[in-house]
Protein backbone atom coordinates (compact mmCIF):
# COMPACT_ATOMS: atom_id res chain seq x y z
CA UNK A 1 0.00 0.00 0.00
CA UNK A 2 2.61 2.45 0.91
CA UNK A 3 4.23 2.04 -2.69
CA UNK A 4 1.33 4.55 -4.28
CA UNK A 5 1.12 6.54 -1.12
CA UNK A 6 2.95 10.15 -0.63
CA UNK A 7 2.25 12.59 2.26
CA UNK A 8 2.86 16.48 1.87
CA UNK A 9 2.85 19.46 4.08
CA UNK A 10 3.56 16.94 6.72
CA UNK A 11 4.06 18.97 9.91
CA UNK A 12 3.50 18.16 13.93
CA UNK A 13 3.07 20.34 17.07
CA UNK A 14 5.71 21.49 19.37
CA UNK A 15 5.32 19.37 22.86
CA UNK A 16 6.42 19.72 26.08
CA UNK A 17 3.69 17.23 27.10
CA UNK A 18 3.41 13.02 26.57
CA UNK A 19 1.97 13.44 23.23
CA UNK A 20 2.18 15.89 19.68
CA UNK A 21 -0.35 15.61 16.28
CA UNK A 22 0.73 14.76 13.15
CA UNK A 23 -0.65 16.96 10.18
CA UNK A 24 -0.30 16.40 6.55
CA UNK A 25 -2.19 15.55 3.39
CA UNK A 26 -2.04 12.02 1.93
CA UNK A 27 -2.06 11.17 -1.54
CA UNK A 28 -2.81 7.78 -3.01
CA UNK A 29 -2.07 7.38 -6.45
CA UNK A 30 -3.00 3.51 -6.40
CA UNK A 31 -5.96 1.85 -7.94
CA UNK A 32 -7.05 0.37 -4.44
CA UNK A 33 -7.90 2.06 -0.99
CA UNK A 34 -5.51 2.39 1.39
CA UNK A 35 -5.74 1.97 5.46
CA UNK A 36 -3.05 3.73 7.32
CA UNK A 37 -3.17 1.75 10.87
CA UNK A 38 -1.03 3.18 12.97
CA UNK A 39 2.78 4.70 12.90
CA UNK A 40 6.82 4.36 14.56
CA UNK A 41 8.82 6.48 15.52
CA UNK A 42 12.19 7.05 17.36
CA UNK A 43 10.41 9.61 19.78
CA UNK A 44 7.56 8.22 20.39
CA UNK A 45 6.60 5.49 22.54
CA UNK A 46 3.84 4.24 20.07
CA UNK A 47 2.13 5.96 17.12
CA UNK A 48 -1.98 5.98 16.88
CA UNK A 49 -3.97 6.87 14.19
CA UNK A 50 -6.53 9.50 16.05
CA UNK A 51 -10.01 11.11 15.64
CA UNK A 52 -11.66 14.22 16.81
CA UNK A 53 -16.03 13.93 17.25
CA UNK A 54 -18.39 17.13 18.64
CA UNK A 55 -20.58 15.86 21.73
CA UNK A 56 -23.39 17.28 22.15
CA UNK A 57 -22.55 20.30 24.39
CA UNK A 58 -20.68 21.10 21.38
CA UNK A 59 -16.98 19.75 23.41
CA UNK A 60 -14.32 18.45 20.90
CA UNK A 61 -13.10 14.87 21.69
CA UNK A 62 -9.74 13.28 20.51
CA UNK A 63 -10.04 9.77 20.57
CA UNK A 64 -8.31 6.14 19.04
CA UNK A 65 -10.16 5.66 15.50
CA UNK A 66 -10.08 2.28 15.93
CA UNK A 67 -10.52 1.64 12.03
CA UNK A 68 -7.78 3.73 10.89
CA UNK A 69 -7.72 5.99 8.44
CA UNK A 70 -9.11 5.24 4.79
CA UNK A 71 -7.34 7.21 1.68
CA UNK A 72 -9.24 6.40 -1.38
CA UNK A 73 -7.69 5.18 -4.64
CA UNK A 74 -6.60 7.99 -6.92
CA UNK A 75 -7.74 10.52 -4.02
CA UNK A 76 -6.56 12.30 -1.03
CA UNK A 77 -7.28 12.57 2.72
CA UNK A 78 -5.88 15.34 5.26
CA UNK A 79 -4.87 15.57 8.35
CA UNK A 80 -6.24 18.18 10.04
CA UNK A 81 -6.53 20.09 13.85
CA UNK A 82 -9.73 19.29 15.15
CA UNK A 83 -9.97 16.05 12.60
CA UNK A 84 -8.32 13.08 11.90
CA UNK A 85 -4.53 12.84 12.48
CA UNK A 86 -1.29 10.89 13.95
CA UNK A 87 -0.61 11.24 17.24
CA UNK A 88 2.75 10.83 18.81
CA UNK A 89 2.33 9.23 22.11
CA UNK A 90 4.90 8.67 25.11
CA UNK A 91 7.25 11.17 23.77
CA UNK A 92 10.90 10.12 24.66
CA UNK A 93 11.42 13.70 24.37
CA UNK A 94 10.16 17.27 23.77
CA UNK A 95 9.02 18.64 20.42
CA UNK A 96 10.69 21.81 19.85
CA UNK A 97 9.70 24.15 16.73
CA UNK A 98 11.92 24.29 13.97
CA UNK A 99 13.33 20.46 14.76
CA UNK A 100 12.53 17.01 12.55
CA UNK A 101 11.19 14.55 13.64
CA UNK A 102 11.16 10.76 11.65
CA UNK A 103 8.12 8.62 11.12
CA UNK A 104 7.22 5.75 9.66
CA UNK A 105 3.05 5.51 8.68
CA UNK A 106 2.30 1.89 8.66
CA UNK A 107 -0.63 0.29 6.41
CA UNK A 108 -3.03 -2.32 7.18
CA UNK A 109 -0.63 -4.59 4.94
CA UNK A 110 2.46 -4.03 7.11
CA UNK A 111 4.15 -1.81 3.90
CA UNK A 112 5.47 1.28 5.86
CA UNK A 113 6.10 4.65 4.31
CA UNK A 114 9.21 6.72 6.00
CA UNK A 115 8.57 10.57 6.25
CA UNK A 116 10.47 13.65 7.98
CA UNK A 117 7.69 15.73 10.08
CA UNK A 118 8.72 19.52 10.66
CA UNK A 119 8.15 20.48 14.14
CA UNK A 120 5.46 23.24 14.19
CA UNK A 121 4.77 26.00 17.28
CA UNK A 122 0.97 25.27 17.17
CA UNK A 123 -1.18 25.52 20.53
CA UNK A 124 -3.60 23.06 19.52
CA UNK A 125 -7.90 22.68 18.72
CA UNK A 126 -8.59 22.50 22.19
CA UNK A 127 -10.03 18.73 22.06
CA UNK A 128 -9.85 16.48 25.70
CA UNK A 129 -8.15 13.68 25.09
CA UNK A 130 -10.04 9.97 25.46
CA UNK A 131 -8.72 7.07 25.48
CA UNK A 132 -10.60 3.86 24.29
CA UNK A 133 -13.09 3.89 26.82
CA UNK A 134 -16.52 5.64 26.31
CA UNK A 135 -17.15 5.81 30.05
CA UNK A 136 -15.10 9.23 30.86
CA UNK A 137 -17.27 11.78 31.94
CA UNK A 138 -16.76 15.03 29.97
CA UNK A 139 -15.44 18.07 31.96
CA UNK A 140 -17.01 21.00 31.29
CA UNK A 141 -15.43 23.58 29.30
CA UNK A 142 -15.67 27.11 30.15
CA UNK A 143 -14.47 30.34 28.39
CA UNK A 144 -13.69 33.35 30.57
CA UNK A 145 -13.78 36.14 28.15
Amino acid sequence: MASSVTITDQWANSSDEEMAAVFGTITNDGQQDVRIVSGDSPLAGRVEVHEVVSGSAGTKTMRPKADGVVVPAGGTHDLVPGGDHLMLMDLTEPLQPGADVALDVVFEDASTLPVTVQIRDFPGADEDYQPNSDTHAEMPHHEHG
